[in-house]
């Protein structure tokens, strides 16, 4: 093992006990009930977090760690293009939540859903969609989970100077281990540590970028004489009309039914709450994401080379950290985009699990006829999260390069999926069964297909694609197949 700073280590394992022990507190506050009751606590909180809590937890699951690393370093490579580009996510938890928040929050009391996909199945009437549906949310959030760990692990092994595979086994070990004995309340309430500790992370290293680099306005002056293309908003063709186009898709509008992000809906206590998320998500959202690539630009008052003399644009943060941040201060400063990381791999675990265990395991048992107590969902629920996480800690252990592509590759495969079922299963009655699968299956086939061939249509990003195929899947299904039965529909659509 390399010889590492010690003292940028104490302050993350402080964090990461915290962590940890937020977990144990959480599992010993559950009430020990039936297997119901059990669902309901583990995997959405039981229906009653609060508006700060479910704001942190939403801009926590949704702000990763390519957001502090990859983001920030194309900005330091591209300027501020990349920021214009970005700010679309500022959009993000208050379209989500508003649009799909109090939608999802009625329907699932209306009859016990627990999951995105519980509420799929009820729309559609679709084992098959459903299985379908939680299949896509496991393979593709373990996509996205690969990138939070590798690019922690990088973030790790640069900072402090030990051994990614240290790192990788330090997050791999406390996530896994939260996650697997707090469920989602235990995950909501170590997301509102990270987010909180992101902004404080953000605000460390801005102050100290300033200092280094003398000043705001010397940076700046220093860009616009070294690097004029990086005050353009076309970055001298680096960002092309077309790339802002298909990144507003992925990064702001069709996140929107990203089901890590839409599953918050349902755990919420009151609308006071839903509203009070929407505004503090919105303003921290905003905050992390601008502040964050304005970070990386400014980044070019301390280094000052070529990209490649760094290793390329994932290292730009953690290469800026180490040669501004006092040693100190180091171990403090880190922590916030590896929360980033810790946070997103914990959201998408515990949906990850919902969609074996709930979708899957227990509606198969309860079609045929079986009980399973309580004590034994527990024990797989937690099984099923450490195993999914243990196979995602292999897959890292063979980093691959450009976490943000990998990231954006695992958006792209969710949207796809889930926009148009989901938009258009919640507020279009004619929406059907046949449209909802075609729409699924053959868009996101369409998507990986053109991805693994890269093929795009005019230089494009694949999403576009993706929702395209998607839609006209979806309106083929409507008007090829039979209409939704009229007791789901009104369900659905009650008539006044």
């Amino acid at each position: 093992m390399n010889e590492g700073n010690l003292t940028a280590l104490v302050p993350l394992l402080v964090f990461m006990g915290i962590m940890v022990g937020i977990g144990f507190y959480v599992r010993r506050a559950q009430s020990q009930g039936f297997a119901r009751r059990f669902v309901q606590q583990y995997f959405i909180g039981g229906h009653d977090l609060g508006g700060f809590v479910l704001a942190m937890t939403t801009v926590a699951t949704y702000s990763s760690v390519s957001s502090f690393v990859g983001g920030p370093g194309m900005a330091w490579h591209i300027g501020f293009g990349w920021i214009y580009m970005a700010v679309v996510q500022v959009t993000a938890i208050f379209l989500v939540l508003g649009i799909f928040g109090k939608r999802v929050a009625l329907l699932s009391r209306r009859f016990d859903a627990v999951t995105v996909v519980d509420i799929i199945r009820e729309r559609f009437q679709s084992d098959g969609l459903a299985a379908m549906a939680a299949f896509i949310i496991v393979l593709f959030f373990c996509g996205t989970m690969t990138a939070q760990f590798v690019g922690g692990a990088k973030l790790f092994a640069t900072v402090t100077g030990y051994d990614y595979e240290l790192g990788l086994l330090l997050f791999g070990l406390v996530v896994v281990l939260y996650t697997s004995i707090g469920g989602f309340r235990a995950v909501a309430i170590t997301d509102t540590c990270c987010a909180v500790m992101m902004m404080i992370g953000i605000v460390l290293l801005l102050y100290y970028v300033l200092q280094a680099g003398g000043g705001y306005t010397a940076i700046m002056d220093s860009i616009r004489t070294n690097h004029p293309e990086m005050m353009e908003p076309f970055s001298a063709g680096h960002m092309p009309a077309g790339l802002y186009l298909t990144q507003w898709i992925l990064v702001g509008i069709c996140t929107i039914a990203l089901p890590q992000s839409v599953v918050r809906g349902i755990s919420y206590k009151d609308t006071k709450s839903l509203h009070r998320a929407m505004m503090i998500g919105t303003v921290v959202v905003g905050f992390m994401n601008i502040g964050i690539n304005f970070t990386g630009i400014l980044a070019h008052g301390v280094l000052t080379d070529s990209l490649a003399s760094y290793g390329g644009v994932d290292y730009i943060i953690p290469k800026t950290i180490v040669t501004v941040v006092p040693a100190s201060l180091v171990g403090l400063a880190i922590i916030g985009p590896l929360a980033a990381s810790v946070s997103t791999i914990s959201g998408l675990l515990i949906v990850a699990s919902s969609a074996v265990i709930k979708d899957v395991y227990l509606h198969h048992k309860q079609k045929c006829g079986e009980e399973v107590s309580g004590r034994r969902l527990r024990l797989l629920s937690m099984a099923v999260t450490a195993v999914i996480g243990a196979a995602v800690f292999c897959i890292a252990l063979t980093p691959p390069s450009l976490i943000w592509i990998i990231n954006m590759f695992a958006f792209g495969g969710l949207e796809t999926a889930f926009f148009w079922t989901l938009l258009l299963g919640l507020f279009w009655r004619r929406a059907n069964r046949l449209g909802a699968v075609l729409s699924m299956g053959g868009g996101t086939l369409a998507y990986c297909l053109t991805q693994g061939l890269g093929f795009k249509v005019m230089g494009l990003h694949q999403i576009t694609i993706g929702i395209t195929v998607s839609l006209l899947f979806f309106l083929l299904g409507v008007y090829a197949g039979k209409p939704q039965e009229e007791k789901v529909l009104d369900v659905f659509f009650p008539r006044r």
